[in-house]
C-alpha cells in the first residue's frame, strides 16, 4: 500500500530574546509532548525521518527518532521563513506581521522572506522525498509557517492564514499521500497520532476545521 508523508511542526519553545530565533530550543512542555507521541504505533511504518536544521526542529526530530528507531537527516532548505530582518518580535506585533505575510504573499513584509518564495523553497525541498519514496512512510519535522505554505500547495489552495496550524504553541501535523501528491487532511494536534491507524487515505472528520478566519 502506498505510504504517506507526514509533516510535523515543532511544539512549544523556550523563548530567549537574546539569541537568534533559529537557535531557540524546545521548552520542557514541548519536549514532554514529543516524548509522549514518539512511540505512536502509526509511526512504525516510517522509513525516513528528515528535519529542518533549526535547533527546535532538530530536537523534536531526535526525540521522534528514539521512538521510531531511525537516524535523523538534516535538510537546511526546510527552515522556517526567513525573519532575520526583524529578529524577535513581541507576540502581538509578530501576529500582525504574520497576518500580513500570508495576506500579501508577493510582498516582503518588513524585510521577511516573501511567502511565495518560502513556499517555493519548502516545496522544492519536499518533492525529492516524495519522489524517492518507494515504500514506507516519511516524517518531515519543521515549522508552522512554511508548513502551512506546504499544505496550501499540496491542497491546491491559495496562500492564506486560514490554513495555518491551530494556535496551540505548535506541535501539529498534516498528511500528504505519496501516490497522489495530495494533502489528505489539514493540521491536527500531534497527540492525534496516538489515535491514528496506518492508512494512505485518512478521512477528514469534523475536527478538520479551519482555526482562523480570513486574514
Amino acid at each position: 500500500m502506498p505510504g504517506v508523508l507526514r509533516y510535523l511542526s515543532h511544539p512549544q519553545v523556550a523563548m530567549e530574546t537574546d539569541i537568534p530565533v533559529p537557535e531557540w530550543k524546545l521548552s520542557e512542555i514541548g519536549k514532554h509532548r514529543v516524548k509522549r507521541i514518539a512511540g505512536a504505533p502509526v509511526l512504525r511504518a516510517t522509513t525516513r525521518l528528515v528535519s529542518s536544521g533549526e535547533t527546535k526542529a532538530v530536537e523534536t526530530a531526535r526525540i521522534m527518532a528514539l521512538g521510531i528507531g531511525l537516524e535523523v537527516e538534516i535538510d537546511d532548505a526546510m527552515g522556517e521563513n526567513d525573519r532575520s530582518a526583524t529578529g524577535f518580535l513581541p507576540p502581538a506585533e509578530f501576529q500582525d506581521v504574520a497576518n500580513q505575510f500570508f495576506r500579501e504573499p508577493y510582498i516582503s513584509v518588513r524585510g521577511w522572506e516573501r511567502a511565495i518564495d518560502a513556499q517555493s523553497r519548502i516545496v522544492r525541498a519536499t518533492l525529492p522525498y516524495l519522489k524517492q519514496a518507494d515504500q514506507g512512510d516519511i516524517l518531515l519535522v519543521g515549522h508552522g509557517g512554511v508548513g502551512t505554505l506546504l499544505y496550501c500547495h499540496f491542497a491546491d489552495a491559495p496562500i492564506s492564514r486560514s490554513f495555518d496550524q491551530p494556535n496551540n504553541g505548535g506541535g501539529n501535523y498534516f498528511t500528504i499521500a505519496i501516490d497522489s501528491f495530495r494533502a489528505v487532511h489539514p493540521w491536527r494536534r500531534m497527540e492525534e497520532l496516538l489515535e491514528s491507524v496506518p492508512c494512505n487515505r485518512e478521512e477528514a472528520t469534523d475536527r478538520d476545521i479551519r482555526w482562523y478566519g480570513d486574514n
